[in-house]
């Protein structure tokens, strides 16, 4: 059943102990069903699913706050379906997981805006005609060499490297456990009932299957890895 209202406000939005809003969003992707030659790259078999953003030049990935009354895939679903207007397979083990500031703290030397995101891939098998936020948001299809040419931040692209990664090579099961049992030890905290701590991971939505690891510092541009990959 589609989400038929985008959920708004932060009055339910969690965050960590170093009081960073928690977000949860994914890489939407499809295979390219034309490609005949086994030769050709990952790259050019790929298909990644970026958004318009308002006001904006930018594509960016899906992604929102993660409410405490949702498990983090549930969240990073949610968001896929209210922003980009599709469904499909969300893999059980992150991409990884970075620290950026929010768009409109971007160009501030301030540690406000502070958001810690967890990024998982999501294999497209249903695309709605209609979506909860299409008023502000196109979707675009692009290969992944493209994609990274319209990726504005360097979280971002080491987010789509990564989801390369986890399709073209083996041995990526070890980054993704050693991830979840990271994210399985940070504490979560809702606005709402800041120094409680809260924050359970269980259920994920239907179709869920598994993948790989990475956080991008608040004021610098290289990428600071939780998980090495």
């Amino acid at each position: 059943m589609s989400t038929l209202v985008a959920r708004t406000g932060r009055h339910r939005q969690r965050y960590d102990q170093d009081r960073l809003r928690l977000v949860a969003g994914c890489i939407p992707y499809r295979f390219e069903k034309n490609v005949e030659t086994e030769s050709c790259s990952m790259e050019n078999k790929i298909l990644v699913l970026m958004i318009t953003t308002p006001n904006r030049d930018d594509l960016v990935f899906p992604k929102g706050g993660w409410e405490d009354d949702e498990t983090v895939h549930e969240a990073a679903y949610r968001e896929a379906s209210e922003e980009a207007g599709v469904k499909g397979l969300l893999d059980e083990n992150p991409i990884g997981v970075w620290e950026f500031r929010s768009k409109s703290r971007q160009a501030s030397g301030s540690q406000e805006g502070g958001c810690r995101g967890y990024m998982f891939a999501l294999e497209v098998t249903e695309e709605l005609e209609s979506w909860p936020e299409q008023d502000k948001y196109e979707r675009k299809w692009l290969y992944a060499e493209e994609a990274f040419k319209f990726c504005r931040y360097d979280w971002m692209r080491d987010a789509l490297k990564r989801f390369l990664k986890a399709l073209t090579k083996d041995g990526t099961q070890q980054e993704a456990r050693e991830t979840m049992m990271m994210m399985a030890e940070l504490p979560t905290i809702p606005v709402s009932d800041i120094g409680t701590g809260t924050g359970r991971q269980t259920l994920s939505p239907p179709g869920c299957s598994g993948k790989s690891s990475g956080v991008q510092n608040l004021e610098e541009s290289c990428t600071k890895c939780i998980v090495q990959g």
